[in-house]
């Protein structure tokens, strides 16, 4: 069977004509424009990367060893292309039919969601402990001596990071794995440092450059914590010039709130409206969101995904389906934020066992 793929300009490519095909652009999904009596309603697509099998454990899973997690297996468009194909030229051609075929009101992309490297909050709760991090230190901008005030990666996180990067170098050269099209990075820092790492210098096309998109929404569970307070959009500007800022990013932190800290609900809610802005305004199939443990937990919420936990420097990509239906207005449950427990003198060291 011969299936013809249109290629920019009007140029077409006969798959089964070539013995050894490159991976061909990824179709644009046809985007529903979202309206005000519309909803978009998300399903996470099973049976496609091990983190969506229910017997994958999450400890010690390592993505970087197992191919992202993408499965061997067979695909029903299989048959329209050539048998040499790489697993993830098979699934990029599974995934352009899915959209080639999905209407006006689905749309299906890949979210590639990496949490940041090792950033100096993370060394700081594990050596002073969780409840004194909580109760008191967490409420400081460092101790003297280490600063974790919207922290910086260490330099293991800034190895995690490399790691990335060799993965991806690795992966597009031998697996042909789609590249991401459009970046996304939280606003704090580690994510900001975490990104650049991992994409730049990478042999990627020249139609999709490196150029992340700094969102306000997929920062990290927002708490009363200073590692959770993010700097100021002139500080963001100056410190990633290539960065771009989404519109009407204020200048100072303006969800950040000393000593609360915002509800899972609240933040399933924030999630699901930064979704819905890239849902509804981003072409691209293959999207990379560069976020954090609690983030990505509450967007794995929002597209019906099971809990898959990511330590420091770990990735995840999940196939989304995306259906725009109509819907009456939707109220938002939200609740009132939690107040931080606080203790007044540092509570002891942790006892080594």
């Amino acid at each position: 069977m011969q299936l013809t793929r249109l290629l920019p300009f009007g140029f077409a490519i006969t798959c089964a004509s070539l013995a050894a095909p490159a991976p061909e652009p990824t179709a644009l999904a046809v985007l529903p424009r979202i309206h005000s009596n519309e909803y978009i309603n998300y399903t996470t697509l099973t049976g496609f990367f091990l983190q969506d099998d229910p017997a994958t454990s999450t400890t010690g899973f390592d993505y970087a060893a197992v191919n992202f997690g993408l499965i061997n297996r067979t695909y029903s468009t299989d048959s329209e292309v050539p048998a040499d194909w790489t697993q993830w030229q098979k699934f990029d051609h599974y995934v352009w039919r899915l959209n080639r075929g999905s209407g006006r009101f689905v749309q299906y992309k890949v979210l590639y969601m990496g949490r940041h490297g090792e950033g100096y909050h993370n060394v700081a709760e594990t050596y002073y402990g969780t409840p004194a991090w909580n109760c008191y230190w967490s409420l400081k901008d460092g101790n003297g001596t280490v600063s974790w005030a919207d922290a910086r990666i260490t330099p293991n996180g800034v190895a995690q990071a490399v790691k990335a990067h060799d993965f991806w170098a690795s992966h597009i050269t031998s697996q042909k794995i789609p590249v991401p099209e459009t970046y996304y990075t939280s606003p704090l820092t580690r994510c900001l440092q975490t990104a650049n790492i991992t994409f730049s210098g990478l042999d990627l096309p020249s139609r999709q450059p490196f150029i992340p998109t700094v969102k306000e929404l997929f920062r990290e569970g927002i708490s009363g914590h200073t590692c959770d307070r993010r700097g100021t959009k002139t500080y963001i500007q100056d410190a990633f010039p290539a960065y771009k800022i989404e519109a009407g990013f204020s200048e100072d932190d303006l969800l950040w709130k000393p000593l609360q800290g915002e509800v899972p609900v609240d933040e399933d809610i924030r999630s699901k409206i930064g979704l819905d802005e890239v849902f509804d305004s981003d072409d691209s199939t293959y999207i990379s969101i560069t976020s954090h443990s609690g983030e990505i937990a509450s967007l794995l919420r929002v597209l019906g995904h099971r809990n898959f936990s990511l330590s420091t420097g770990q990735a995840i990509p999940v196939l989304v389906k995306a259906e725009t239906i109509e819907s009456k207005p939707i109220v938002t449950a939200s609740q009132a934020w939690t107040t931080i427990s606080t203790c007044s003198t540092a509570p002891p060291l942790p006892t080594a066992t």
